[in-house]
This record gives structure tokens, C-alpha cells and sequence, in this order.
């Protein structure tokens, strides 16, 4: 409604002026909406009350409009709020993730902490913050459309899926670690750009904050790339096929996949659009 508003008083979609506080309130609404700490409460719960095809468009799809107003008023919001926002979302997105067994709540706190990034990064370099924004946005929907492929919403499921589709156990485990940032995945490239940008800016100790605060989400993906890939389930099925499968097409879970894998080295390029 604020956004149609000022549409229509200045015949623009640019934001150029708004006072400090309803620039302030404005800004913690968004947050709200998009689920950073601490306004992040009702996600995770949202999230596990949901099935995994809503919870890809909750995780992603309704991220766009709130993620589009901020990046509008990049160069209003308040700095000091965007860093402290944005350090206590990664914080929490790690920690709150470490003690879960359900994947959709585990999915949430991973939302939470890469939002949380790129918030942090968002008065430095509204840019950056949108490449980020995208792809957090293929990640997770890979992530999700793979958990629905595979129909798993807790750890136990998802350690018995590598007798039934071992390639896209596979790919999931290597989109959990491009997701936890680690090279040479797709994931990578927003940690490292949005590192060298905040040194750039003089901001080193937040770049080292930051880094050192998401070893937290680092350890629970690991552990659950170790769950998805080391353990083998003691009931392992004889039939190698699900029993009877609807025929389906996984083309597009196969498109989203390789994108969340593979886009590192097109990063200049993406840069540059």
C-alpha cells in the first residue's frame, strides 16, 4: 500500500525521500515480513505446520515483494539497524538450526541466516544484495523441490532415500554444502563478494563477525550432509524402485539443481547483468 501510494503522489516507482521514523517502521515491518531476527518467530513454525510445496513458496516466493521495498529504500534505511538486524538473523538462522531433526524447521533457520546476509550488505551495495537475494531464492527452491521429490520431512527420511534415487541424494547433499557457502558451489560466491565488499567499506571487523558467527549454520549442514550421505539405514529396501510410482517429469527439480551447483564460475558475468 506504501509503495502504491507514493507511486501515485509522485507518478514514480523510485522512493526518494521518507523521514527517519516511518523509514524506521517501515524497514521493521519488512524485516518482519521477510522473517529476520528477531522478528523471526513465527517462521519456523509456520514453516513446519506446512507441506513442503507451501513451504517453497513461503521460503521463496513471498520473499520478493518485501526483499523489492527494501531494495527501493536501500539508500534511506538506517545502517546501524540493517547491521544489527542482520548479525542477530545469521546468529540465530546457525544456532537455532543445530538442535533440529525436522527439515522444514531446519529449512527455516537456513532462510533466516542467508537473509541475514543480505541485509547486512544491502546499505553498502543494494546490487549485491539482489544477486545474493536470487540466488538464495535457486538454492532453496532446489532444496525444496528435491525434500518433495524425495518426500522427506525429517532427518530419519531423508537417510533412507539413497537406495531409491541415489543421484538426487547425491545432488541434495551438494546443495547442502553450496547452501552452508563452501566452494566450489553456487553458494560461495554471495559469502566471498559480500566478505570482500564489507573489507572493501572499511567494515572489517563486521566481515569477521559475520564469518565467523555462520560457522554455526556450517555445523548442522555438515551434520546433515553426513546424515543424507555416511549413514546407511538397517532396513534398507530390496526393491531399488518406489513402489508404485506415478510416472513424473524431473526436469525442472533437475534445472534448479544444477543452478544451485554450477553458477560459481558465471559469477563475473552475473555481476556484470
Amino acid at each position: 500500500i506504501f509503495s502504491l501510494i507514493s507511486a501515485w503522489q509522485t507518478g514514480e516507482w523510485s522512493i526518494n525521500s521518507l523521514m527517519d521514523l516511518p523509514m524506521n517502521t517501515l524497514s521493521i515491518a519488512l524485516m518482519m515480513k521477510l522473517g529476520l531476527a528477531p522478528l523471526h518467530f513465527w517462521m519456523p513454525e509456520v514453516l513446519q505446520g506446512i507441506s513442503l510445496p507451501t513451504g517453497l513458496i513461503l521460503s521463496t516466493w513471498q520473499k520478493i515483494a518485501p526483499m523489492a521495498l527494501l531494495l527501493q529504500t536501500s539508500h534511506l534505511i538506517n545502517l546501524n539497524l540493517t547491521i544489527a538486524l542482520g548479525l542477530t538473523s545469521i546468529m540465530v538462522g546457525g544456532w537455532g538450526g543445530i538442535g533440529q531433526t525436522q527439515l522444514r524447521k531446519i529449512m527455516a533457520f537456513s532462510s533466516i541466516g542467508h537473509l541475514g546476509w543480505i541485509i547486512v550488505i544491502l546499505k553498502f551495495d543494494p546490487q549485491l544484495s539482489l544477486l545474493n537475494f536470487v540466488l538464495y531464492i535457486i538454492m532453496t527452491a532446489a532444496m525444496f523441490m528435491s525434500l518433495t521429490t524425495i518426500s522427506a520431512t525429517k532427518m530419519l527420511e531423508i537417510s533412507t532415500s539413497w537406495s531409491k534415487t541415489p543421484a538426487l541424494t547425491t545432488t541434495t547433499m551438494l546443495i547442502l554444502l553450496s547452501l552452508a557457502g563452501l566452494p566450489p558451489l553456487t553458494g560461495f560466491a554471495p559469502k566471498l563478494l559480500i566478505t570482500l565488499e564489507l573489507v572493501k567499506q572499511n567494515a572489517t571487523l563486521l566481515a569477521v563477525m559475520v564469518m565467523f558467527i555462520s560457522l554455526l549454520a556450517l555445523f548442522f549442514y555438515i551434520r546433515l550432509t553426513y546424515v543424507v550421505t555416511l549413514t546407511l539405514s538397517p532396513n534398507t529396501p530390496n526393491s531399488l524402485l518406489t513402489w508404485r510410482t506415478a510416472s513424473r517429469s524431473y526436469s525442472t527439480t533437475a534445472i534448479m539443481n544444477t543452478m544451485a551447483l554450477i553458477l560459481l564460475p558465471i559469477t563475473p558475468t552475473l555481476l556484470l547483468l
